[in-house]
């Protein structure tokens, strides 16, 4: 499975950002290209532990069959829930939030399993550094591929 501590992983996710533009088309959900460029920023900052959310109740319950599900080889479903804390709304500045997120990529992958939180993730519970790469990227891949790139 691609994950962001490889470089092949980091350069091939951080190509598709770069081609993300204003007008990129959204194929489902609310957001609009810049925002959800700064939804997965706020999800780096919660991987790295900067922004540390509660466990949610209904994650306490079913968070670690459905990380299994979620980390398994089959794409991120369409529309899942997001935790409200990394809900976007209003005005973002694209190029403003590809550069941050670019940045966050590089931060990402340089800090290697050291730079992961230990928190547990709000939905998922405890989550290992390769899980937490592994799930970079997924959730990546997911969001790139809603805008067709």
């Amino acid at each position: 499975m691609k994950n962001l501590f490889e470089p092949s992983s980091v350069m091939e996710i951080k190509q598709r950002i770069e081609k993300l533009g204003p007008n990129s088309e959204r194929q489902w959900g609310v957001m609009t290209p810049a925002q959800m460029l700064a939804h997965c920023s706020a999800w780096f900052e919660q991987a790295t532990g900067l922004n540390n959310p509660p466990r949610s109740f209904v994650g306490r319950i079913v968070g670690k069959m459905a990380k299994k599900s979620v980390l398994g080889d089959a794409p991120i479903r369409r529309n899942m829930p997001t935790e409200k804390s990394l809900i976007m709304q209003g005005d973002k500045d694209l190029v403003a939030e590809q550069r941050r997120l670019l940045d966050w990529v590089d931060r990402f992958a340089a800090g290697g399993p050291a730079g992961c939180t230990t928190h547990p993730h709000c939905f998922f519970g405890p989550m290992t550094p390769d899980e937490w790469a592994a799930l970079g990227y997924k959730h990546l891949d997911h969001h790139l591929n809603q805008f067709g790139v």
